[in-house]
């Protein structure tokens, strides 16, 4: 999420976009440029003001490529303006006239961020990218003007040790803190050579990240299978149909293509009855960012953890890691890594067991093979079916994409009293016609609350995954605005007229980060930059949501065949449920391997020495990683670590936040109105949703379940032994 705060919103211009935090840059503007500044920011449509109903929306019907470039340079001057007025204000440094003044400022560059996001993130072209080239070290020299302003920084540095703070609100108080937080620990505090150095690093590495980056979305779009109709053996008709219309849109009629895409490649693993186009598919996709060639990411990963590890020497630290989660819930890399040792054994234990399985399968139907990584879904989904006779894709044929929307506003009325009502088509200007918008508003009083836009689908440009934003963020001091959200995913497209169908993992993900989008809707914070989040816990309440797609309301209500339209089964949800902790041993160790590599390169004594193919090897050996699977994101294309710093050495965080997942999820169980009990939901939003980050995580989560959340609770969840 882009804040509207001036360095809020450069720091998370290049987070978000694939970059990172700053360095050197241009001389301050002087006066005279302002008034060129204003008049330009009529004529772009990039600076304009939203307008329009709503409180004003985007004009993303009118964004033009060739404003970009011109935007950001004016918007950067006339940001730096208004910084420079408020380090120069000859008054004595308060609250008011610094802090908050830092709060108001930069809403002309926060609006050009949201179109920078859309073509960085849905709808990213050759184009773009070499403006986003070019613009990347220009945006990051900004950026470290803004944290390297000595003058601004005495002044937050006065108000942050002034009896002033006393006399603040809890709120304001944390408000202040999270801004002095912002300066020191990006370069503050520094003085000369190192100062200068710390902002050449920053220089250099969002160019890095941002080639990072874009080499995964290369081979992810470089690289396509395309088969016959001889090569569809086990196929569902589902797949099949995607498949086809994938191939007709790249000109390819009459085959079937495979792209190079987790949505893709997950359901062929699964289902695909030729191994050889298995172990094809597998090796392209975990291949991404490691095929020897000009996209190959290994030497740009090894310079930027020796460019992050000098950079967080010159503060002190003695690793990235520590740096990085001082102001995490986790606090240190230590408390991250004894989580997920924990974890560990487990999750392997139970891969050992699982693969067992699957080798006696293979054994018993003649298959004269040793179970491989591209086997691993394949005989996985036989197993679910051989032990709980359930077939996933008997399952998909009950989760359409739009039922899954509207079981998403179900959940959201009875837990937050919200109402999502579709708005007219070209009421609100959209970048894709795949974009359709809700208006949000409380169920009582009618009050708007906002707008939930959704761009759901897979396209040429558009960077996969899942992800939610917000286009603008709640706040009141300075006159009440409205929220903009948004989610965004990567499901194959159905063939006209046939509804999307998706696996139960991927109505969880919607579940998810629908969450982030409710959190964002909830938000009840007077300043932006409380509107913000802590990483390893903002991923609980989305997380959390996920629990609410397993209710009998959703399930009864909600999951229908897409072609009788006749609800799903009473025994077939009965082997969903008891199929709950199937195949945890996979998902658990996958990610967990992710994240243990994560944090073990940015705990690395001496970076500039690390050959990262060897790394990943060695130090997966030394965990005893099962060799029949693989890291969910190997590090070459590790976009959470390594195209921005927004999960570097933080991925450990989805972990560290399904232990509060876990935890609250049992505290709706064991209520009376179980998941839809009123009072547990009213502390949910009050407490978790409504206060973002204008509270402490950790008081927060106490002040909702009355104490710290347990682990046990997640080895619960996961059918994982618990031991003491």
């Amino acid at each position: 999420m882009i804040k509207n705060t001036p360095l809020a919103s450069a720091i998370a211009l290049l987070m978000a976009a694939s970059l990172t935090a700053c360095s050197p840059a241009p001389e301050s503007s002087n006066n005279s440029a302002a008034p060129a500044v204003a008049t330009s920011q009529q004529d772009n449509i990039l600076m304009a003001e939203f307008t329009g109903p709503y409180g004003g929306v985007p004009a993303f019907d009118k964004m033009d490529l060739a404003d970009l470039k011109p935007a950001l340079e004016k918007a950067m001057v006339l940001n730096e303006a208004e910084i420079e007025a408020i380090a120069n204000n000859p008054e004595p440094p308060t609250f008011e006239n610094t802090i908050v003044e830092l709060e108001r400022a930069g809403d002309v560059l926060s609006r050009v961020y949201r179109y920078w996001g859309i073509w960085s993130s849905n709808k990213s072209s050759p184009e773009f990218r070499s403006i986003q080239k070019e613009m990347v070290p220009v945006l990051s020299a900004f950026n470290s003007r803004l944290t390297q302003n000595d003058k601004l920084f005495a002044r937050v540095k006065a108000v942050y040790e002034s009896d002033e703070v006393t006399s603040l609100s809890a709120h304001q108080q944390r408000l202040v803190g999270l801004v002095y937080d912002r300066y020191a620990r990006n370069g503050a505090t520094l003085s000369g050579d190192a100062k200068q150095r710390y902002a050449d690093i920053n220089q250099q590495l969002a160019k890095l990240q941002t080639q990072f980056g874009n080499n995964v979305l290369a081979d992810e779009e470089n690289y396509v299978l395309y088969l016959t109709a001889e090569q569809l053996g086990g196929l569902p008709d589902s797949l099949i149909n995607v498949a086809a219309a994938a191939a007709t849109e790249r000109d390819k009629e009459g085959m079937y293509a495979i792209t190079n895409t987790r949505s893709s490649m997950d359901p062929f693993l699964t289902f695909s009855t030729e191994r050889d186009l298995r172990e094809k598919v597998w090796n392209t996709y975990y291949s991404r960012g490691d095929n020897g060639d000009e996209f190959d990411n290994n030497q740009l990963i090894a310079e930027i953890l020796k460019l992050r590890d000098e950079r967080v020497a010159l503060l002190g630290y003695d690793n990235y890691a520590q740096w990085r989660l001082e102001d995490r819930m986790a606090k240190n890399p230590e408390n991250a890594m004894n989580l997920m040792l924990a974890v560990w054994p487990a999750a392997i234990a139970r891969v050992h067991e699982e693969v067992a399985d699957m080798q006696a399968l293979a054994v018993a139907e003649g298959a004269d093979i040793t179970i491989a990584p591209w086997d691993y879904r394949f005989y996985a989904e036989k197993v679910r079916k051989q032990k709980y006779d359930l077939d996933s894709d008997e399952v998909k044929q009950y989760l359409q994409l739009d039922k899954l929307r509207e079981a998403m506003f179900y959940v959201a009325g009875r837990l937050f009293n919200f109402n999502f009502t579709p708005v007219p088509a070209g009421s609100v200007p959209v970048f894709h016609d795949d974009v359709k918008v809700w208006e949000v508003t409380d169920k009582t009083t009618g009050d708007n609350i906002g707008l939930w836009y959704l761009d759901p689908f897979a396209r040429t440009g558009k960077r996969s995954g899942a992800w939610a934003t917000s286009y603008r963020s709640y706040s009141t001091f300075d006159g009440k605005q409205n929220v903009l959200s948004s989610n965004n995913s990567n499901f194959s497209k159905g063939v006209d007229g046939e509804p999307t169908l998706i696996s139960w993992d991927d109505a969880e993900t919607y579940f998810h980060e629908f969450g982030h989008a409710l959190h964002f809707l909830s938000s009840n914070v007077v300043y932006p930059t409380l509107g913000g989040g802590v990483r390893d816990y903002t991923e609980f309440q989305s997380q959390l949501l996920e629990r609410w797609l397993a209710t009998d309301e959703v399930i009864n209500n909600y999951l229908v065949h897409y072609q009788t339209g006749e609800p799903i089964p009473a025994e077939l949800v009965a082997k969903i449920k008891q199929a709950a902790t199937f195949n945890q041993g996979f998902k658990t160790t996958e990610y967990l391997a992710s994240a243990l590599i994560d944090m073990k390169l940015h705990t690395l004594d001496d970076p500039s020495k690390v050959d990262v193919d060897a790394f990943e090897r060695e130090t997966l050996a030394s965990l005893n990683m099962p060799k029949e699977m693989v890291m969910r994101h190997r590090t070459p294309h590790f976009g959470h670590a390594f195209s921005s710093e927004g999960y570097s050495a933080g991925y450990y965080g989805y972990m560290w936040a399904e232990v509060l997942t876990s935890d609250a999820a049992e505290a709706f169980a064991e209520a009376p109105g179980g998941f839809y009990d009123k009072d547990v939901a009213a502390k949910l939003v009050e407490h978790l949703f409504s206060v973002r980050n204008a509270v402490d995580p950790a008081d927060a989560y106490r002040a909702f379940r009355g104490r710290d959340a347990q682990v046990e609770a997640l080895m619960r969840d996961r059918g994982f032994p618990i031991t003491k």
